[in-house]
């Protein structure tokens, strides 16, 4: 098994129906109960605040809405996972196409 982080980005929802709001997090429980269930969800965490930059040059960081920790038997399970997340139901329940970035974790 080898462990990846999926990293997904943020999309506002200030404008959007309370339903559409209700339907995208009942979808992310949903997918997150799917996960544990087949042993494959480490750990799932929504971010909030702001980010800080501490080092480095300042400039626009990336908003984050959140993480996955996936423990699968390949990269193309987890890249089969983030499709899933990256369809995650937008406004009227389109399908959103969220940027998830996949990366795999360098300890076992």
């Amino acid at each position: 098994m080898t462990k990846f982080l999926l990293i997904q980005h943020h999309t506002a929802m200030g404008t959007w129906a309370p339903a559409d709001v209700r339907r995208h997090f009942d979808y992310q429980r949903d997918l997150d109960a799917e996960l544990a269930a087949a042993g494959e969800l480490v750990e799932a965490q929504g971010l909030g605040g702001r980010a800080h930059q501490v080092a480095g040059e300042r400039g626009v960081l990336p908003e984050l809405a959140g993480y996955r920790v996936v423990d699968v038997e390949s990269e193309e399970r987890a890249l089969q996972i983030a499709a899933r997340v990256s369809a995650a139901p937008g406004p009227g329940g389109v399908p959103l196409r969220q940027r998830i970035d996949v990366r795999q974790l360098l300890t076992p």
